[in-house]
């Protein structure tokens, strides 16, 4: 775990620390049922600092790791991307802003556009606690997503991580497409469901239709090779639960597995790998059976085994979402 994701995990065990705990599960429940039954467009989901502050303890370590996931799997397939300046569009309590902050250290400046002013006040009270200059500047301004973001200077890097799903299908053109526009490289981030995966396909071929070159999770920039209605392509990130966590959502288990769906499409150059790892391998006894996203496009099951040394190490140390065959020097 890195120091950024220390520092962030303090801040909202602080938050958590200080405030009712009853109130706090009161307020998980009732976030959890109306994300459940969808989120209507025209409402203001975190109304309050009750809100905000059980948003952060239940979700906002979740989202983080999400995020920094996609982003780190993005830097990899964008080796010369250095990003200076950043906009975290819908960027709740700042998940999004500390993700890119540790997966591109380069980041200097960070706009956050987001409508409740609640959440605003909560993401940079947490801000204000992180050593990176991207996070503990950001600037946060309040806006409401009824369109395309709002003109201003170009920035590096552009991400929006669990919003689609908020908006309209018009808004969430538009919004993705005046991303394209205003940023050299976009990270949009979906639940790791069927209708996220939807959601994150239609953005793809959008940012491709701007100009912009698919660089991940996808090997390639073709269409995608997962038939509508069988499967979706996600990937999943385990992360501990505090002891505030497991009490909020009356969990017993002290883990939570956050799937996730995403997509990183750039102006810059892109070294792509040649097929990436769709689900966890299935490994037994001298064989290990990697379901690929290849190049050219198609979905395989590559069986390795013993007999192949070298590859066959690597299978046995491969995880869903890794590039395959790892990439040199990389000890996978």
């Amino acid at each position: 775990m890195g120091n950024l994701n220390s520092e962030l995990f303090a801040a909202i065990d602080s938050v958590a620390s200080g405030a009712d705990e009853h109130a706090l599960a009161a307020s998980v429940q009732e976030l959890m049922g109306k994300y459940r039954s969808r989120v209507d467009p025209e409402d203001l989901v975190l109304a309050s600092d009750t809100d905000v502050a059980a948003y952060a303890a239940y979700r906002l370590p979740a989202t983080f790791t999400a995020a920094r996931s996609a982003f780190e799997t993005a830097a990899a397939s964008i080796p010369d991307l250095a990003p200076a300046t950043h906009l975290d569009v819908g960027g709740g309590m700042g998940a999004a802003v500390w993700a890119a902050s540790d997966a591109w250290p380069s980041l200097r400046s960070t706009t956050v556009l987001e409508q409740s002013a609640p959440a605003i006040a909560l993401g940079r009270r947490i801000a204000r606690r992180s050593t990176a200059p991207a996070v503990s500047g950001s600037e946060w301004r309040r806006f409401r997503l009824t369109g395309a973001v709002p003109d201003g200077p170009r920035v590096d890097l552009a991400t929006m991580s669990y919003v689609l799903n908020e908006l309209t299908p018009r808004v969430q053109e538009e919004v993705v497409r005046s991303l394209a526009r205003r940023a050299g490289t976009v990270v949009l981030i979906e639940p790791g469901t069927p209708e996220g995966y939807a959601r994150v396909i239609a953005a793809r071929r959008q940012l491709a239709e701007e100009g912009l070159t698919v660089a991940a999770p996808c090997p390639h920039g073709e269409a995608c090779p997962i038939a509508p209605g069988e499967d979706w392509c996600h990937f999943s990130e385990r992360l501990n639960r505090s002891g505030v966590q497991r009490r909020l959502k009356f969990g017993t288990l002290g883990f939570e597995d956050e799937k996730f769906s995403f997509v990183a499409a750039t102006s810059a150059p892109v070294a792509r790998p040649a097929n990436r790892v769709l689900r966890h391998p299935h490994k037994r006894k001298g064989l290990v059976s990697l379901n690929l996203c290849t190049t050219p496009p198609g979905v395989e099951e590559r069986v390795v085994s013993k007999r192949q040394g070298e590859t066959y190490r690597a299978a046995r140390k491969a995880e869903w979402g890794d590039a395959w065959p790892p990439p040199e020097g990389t000890g996978r």
